[in-house]
């Protein structure tokens, strides 16, 4: 499900708590609204609050760093290519071909990282970006160095092709993680008790009911911020293809 869905479930949910929170004043006996019961309460959901907020901001902050995370190897990802390729222009003509070859599978990997239809981890391991990687690897290790220049930067060469391997499998295996859906079910159900909590011994106004409704937004909001930097290929907030297409329009020069 995507991110919004998510957040539109969890604003149902908090909205529906909140809600439940005033049919439940109107029902419950007096005694089980009395100061007594009202101050058992708040110490119950204080507690209840501190760990939702408590693992909200570890998630959040977890989402965080992943997607920085991330950014930062695809600018290194760009940055090796075009070393990469310069280290190739310097070992001579002989190295053409795979130049050419290195310009084709990083436009299929931007094909395939930043495609309309998605980013799916399982299709950066496969198709034609992966075959053609593969391929300047196996290109470069083929070269026949005649001097000890050649022989240095045929060295240079197959050491950036592993850095960009390496970093091809580190995208897969940090795009495949996800949040997991027990955690993010408990914390939604914690958030809501604690609305039903504030609805409860809330007075009974359009005032209240509209705050509490836009804190529920709020809340929802950050969930939908967190699943969003948690899939950093895709929705409203993503990595920026930019300093892939610009190692792209340098490679060959």
């Amino acid at each position: 499900m995507s991110p919004l869905g998510i957040s539109s479930i969890a604003f149902a949910c908090v909205s529906g708590a909140t809600v439940l929170g005033f049919l439940l004043h109107d029902i419950l006996p007096r005694d089980h609204l009395s100061e007594g019961s009202k101050d058992t309460v708040k110490l119950g959901m204080g507690m209840v609050a501190t760990l939702a907020a408590l693992v909200l901001g570890l998630l959040i902050a977890f989402a965080t760093d992943s997607f920085n995370k991330m950014r930062s190897e695809v600018q290194h990802t760009a940055a090796t290519l075009i070393l990469l390729d310069r280290v190739l222009a310097h070992y001579g003509t002989e190295a053409k071909e795979i130049r050419e070859l290195l310009r084709r599978s990083t436009a299929a990997r931007i094909e395939t990282i930043w495609s309309e239809a998605g980013f799916r981890p399982a299709n950066l391991a496969r198709g034609d970006s992966l075959t053609e990687s593969e391929a300047v690897q196996d290109k470069l290790r083929q070269l026949s160095p005649r001097t000890d220049a050649q022989r240095l930067l045929q060295s240079q060469a197959l050491s950036l092709s592993g850095e960009l391997a390496q970093t091809r499998w580190l995208l897969i295996a940090e795009a495949d993680s996800s949040i997991p859906t027990l955690l993010l079910a408990l914390l939604v159900f914690w958030i809501a008790i604690i609305f039903l909590s504030f609805a409860l011994f809330a007075p009974r106004n359009a005032t209240v009911l509209a705050t509490l409704l836009i804190c529920a937004l709020s809340v929802s909001g950050s969930i939908f911020l967190m699943l969003e930097l948690n899939s950093p290929f895709g929705g409203a907030i993503k990595i920026s293809s930019a300093p892939m297409r610009e190692a792209l329009a340098r490679l060959g020069q």
